[in-house]
């Protein structure tokens, strides 16, 4: 446990899982100095039932706002429910001790989400990606490799995917992200002030589930001692099993902070190197607020 609380930087790569290859070294690198696992994720509600996009529904997982979410989703068309009180979700600053937060974001819907729950949203065109690195860091209260006193964010988040790179045509958003990672990574060196306080998660998801070879999270077992299986904690939440989850395709989730984060034997981000060295198995995505807010002293240890 750090002595202060951290500042959190959170890169969120939208449907990237898929086309990390083995020229993206600063994605393996960051995956072999972190803690890796998974983020399990809820199965969409049917079409009928809700207007919205994928890229929405799992942020709003990655916020635990996600029954909030469904619920306005469903109330477009047939005018205010009930459903949409009962899942009220309240401001992060209130759920999480005066949290500030706020997001880089294209994506209008992500944006409009982010907005409701009182996110400060800063347009990613505005900034030069060159400069992004450096401004990001700032954000948080780091300057030229020093900590100071005050910050103007406790949490950043950045939402990237194709949309992102408008204006970098020649670079694919992987690449860029993977560069993003190595030009942070050079800000925060094992050992320095800066990685000393911040907690930096990189979060990747599926954009198409494929039908062929599907990245499950059930361990293949004999039948019947399948039957004497558990029900798995990312199936559950508040103690209660949730019927929609989907075991195959989670997120993937790899978090650092020099001197307080565990490493495990993960040495690439890929699912299968997750999957077979990762030292966090799988959480619900629900979940991941919850554990970045504890480690900036905003929340309290899951389970405590």
């Amino acid at each position: 446990m750090a002595d202060k609380p951290s500042r959190a930087l959170v890169l969120y790569g939208d449907g990237l899982a898929s086309v990390i290859s083995a020229s993206h070294s600063n994605l393996h690198s960051f995956a072999s100095l972190s803690s890796c696992g998974f983020l399990s994720l809820r199965s969409p509600p049917s079409q009928d039932s809700i207007v919205d996009s994928r890229a929405a529904l799992d942020f709003a997982q990655l916020l635990d706002a996600y029954d909030f979410y469904v619920a306005k989703g469903k109330s477009t068309d047939a005018g205010p429910t009930a459903d949409v009180e009962q899942s009220f979700v309240p401001e992060l600053s209130k759920r999480f001790m005066g949290l500030r937060a706020a997001i880089f974001s294209s994506s209008p819907s992500v944006s409009s989400l982010a907005s409701d729950l009182s996110l400060s949203t800063l347009p990613p065109e505005e900034t030069d990606p060159s400069e992004l690195p450096s401004k990001l860091l700032s954000l948080l209260g780091f300057s030229e490799g020093n900590v100071l006193e005050a910050s103007e964010y406790d949490l950043l988040l950045l939402h990237i995917t194709t949309e992102t790179l408008k204006t970098q045509k020649e670079k694919s958003a992987a690449d860029w992200l993977d560069h993003l990672v190595g030009t942070i990574l050079e800000s925060a060196t094992p050992g320095s002030a800066v990685s000393s306080r911040l907690h930096m998660s990189v979060v990747l998801s599926y954009e198409k589930l494929s039908d062929r070879a599907p990245m499950s999270l059930i361990k293949e077992m004999n039948s019947d001692l399948g039957l004497l299986r558990p029900c798995q904690s990312y199936t559950m939440k508040n103690g209660k099993p949730l019927d929609e989850i989907r075991h195959d395709y989670p997120m993937l989730v790899a978090q650092w902070q020099d001197g307080v984060t565990r490493r495990d034997l993960a040495n690439a981000f890929t699912f299968e190197e997750f999957n077979k060295n990762g030292g966090n198995l799988a959480m619900l995505a629900d979940r991941f607020l919850h554990e970045v807010a504890f480690k900036l002293w905003k929340a309290p240890k899951y389970g405590a």
